[in-house]
């Protein structure tokens, strides 16, 4: 899907390069041959027959082969553009689509520029040099599409063919047959140009290529590597808190049991253990499977996710928000979202449980670094006494901050509330 997704937009690029050079080639020759034009239109009609040009007398005359080729070469293009877009067609002709339109991009301008161009009037394009400037820049660009989808020996037949088929029409033709000669000399030197530059352009898309899908093989090996490891973290998580509920559970209810007939205060008392440890238990376990879900970072983006923590945390709490998001958030790596949302939701977590608010502030903004400023106006805290412990989870949010390469500052005073910044 990828590769046929590449072909149509190279398609596609190939005709709008086509369109756009027979655009300048039409400004090209109106700045050729407007004075020509101008001299002939200032002319009287009946003039006498041996001061007129010698060919296209009149100013109508030299217009008509130039009309001709951008008419047919635009529809040509135009018709090219329309095939690159309509998807019916590709799918009606499978792998004869692409080969159609390379034949396409290749053969119309040789034929339009042999058969129309040297019925141009006297100027310098109309000449053997003007007629391979008219095509070349298209050839190429059609080189470039046989290098990019075919082998080596199609770039060497097309270099070949296309030359072929301009000495042929050439030779046929009366008007420029005479410069068959120069016409052959230039055909050689294109062709072995083609094969050169057909050569390059096959080993860089190979090479291309092989970048990619070693690319890809690096992306889905990270992928599996990151699940093995979040398994492996949710494993260690669910052995050290659901599977130690649940043992001291089962000691706690064996024990139970066997106090049951002996003293029943005793009982009552490793009943309610266990049911403290159920509790727990039960917590643990909603806690590891929310683990498991996708978050609202990875689904909303860095900033409706912290939007949505904030407002989900003030609408429980009754508590009032004021939220200063930037919008749009510039583009940050996914570890520095990562830590800025979790020390947010941690810091958030603090407020509703700990710090008796009535109301708190979110600030993110990304002019260079990128400041997270979180304000409450609640009871505050000794910091000294508190980070000593690790309560509020101020330590690990500090390790989030130094493993991004962040600073994280928190300023509080009992009575004053808590002021954090964050800068990473």
């Amino acid at each position: 899907m990828q590769a046929n997704d590449d072909s149509t937009r190279i398609l596609r690029s190939a005709a709008w390069i086509w369109i756009g050079f027979l655009i300048g080639m039409a400004v090209m020759d109106s700045i050729l041959y407007l004075p020509q034009i101008q001299r002939l239109a200032a002319q009287p009609i009946l003039q006498a027959p041996q001061t007129l040009p010698p060919r296209n007398p009149r100013p109508f005359g030299i217009l008509m082969p130039v009309l001709l080729f951008y008419t047919a070469n635009g529809l040509m293009a135009w018709l090219f553009l329309f095939f690159a877009h309509w998807r019916g067609i590709k799918q009606q002709m499978g792998r004869m689509y692409y080969p159609m339109m390379a034949l396409i991009i290749s053969t119309a301008p040789i034929l339009i520029n042999v058969l129309v161009v040297p019925r141009f009037p006297q100027g310098p394009l109309s000449n053997a040099e003007g007629m391979a400037l008219r095509q070349l820049p298209v050839l190429f660009v059609a080189l470039a599409l046989v290098a990019w989808e075919f082998k080596l020996e199609h770039i060497i037949f097309f270099s070949v063919a296309t030359a072929a088929l301009e000495l042929s029409l050439i030779a046929l033709d009366t008007l420029v047959n005479a410069n068959l000669v120069v016409f052959l000399f230039i055909a050689i030197i294109r062709s072995i140009s083609f094969i050169a530059v057909g050569i390059f352009i096959s080993a860089l898309v190979t090479q291309l290529r092989e970048a990619n899908a070693n690319l890809t093989h690096y992306a889905s090996t990270r992928e599996q590597l990151a699940v093995s490891r979040e398994r492996n973290r949710l494993a260690r998580e669910l052995h050290d808190t659901l599977a130690h509920s649940l043992t001291a559970l089962s000691v706690s209810l064996e024990t139970v049991k066997a106090y049951f007939d002996i003293d029943l205060e005793k009982t009552r008392e490793l009943i309610d253990t266990s049911l403290a440890a159920t509790r727990k238990g039960v917590d643990d376990t909603r806690r590891a499977l929310r683990a498991l879900r996708s978050s609202d970072l990875e689904d909303l983006g860095l900033r409706l996710a912290i939007q949505k923590i904030a407002m989900s945390a003030a609408s429980r709490f009754a508590l009032d928000l004021e939220l200063d998001l930037q919008d749009p958030m510039p583009s940050l790596s996914p570890d520095m979202e990562q830590t800025i949302f979790r020390i947010t939701q941690e810091a958030v977590e603090n407020i509703t449980k700990h710090s008796q608010a009535q109301k708190f502030s979110i600030h993110l903004s990304n002019n260079g670094p990128a400041i997270l400023i979180i304000q409450d106006d609640g009871i505050g805290f000794d910091r000294k006494s508190k980070e000593a412990t690790g309560h509020f989870g101020m330590v690990g949010m500090r390790e989030r901050a130094d493993l991004a390469g962040g600073q994280l500052k928190i300023e509080s005073e009992p009575g004053r509330g808590t002021t954090m910044v964050l800068k990473i």
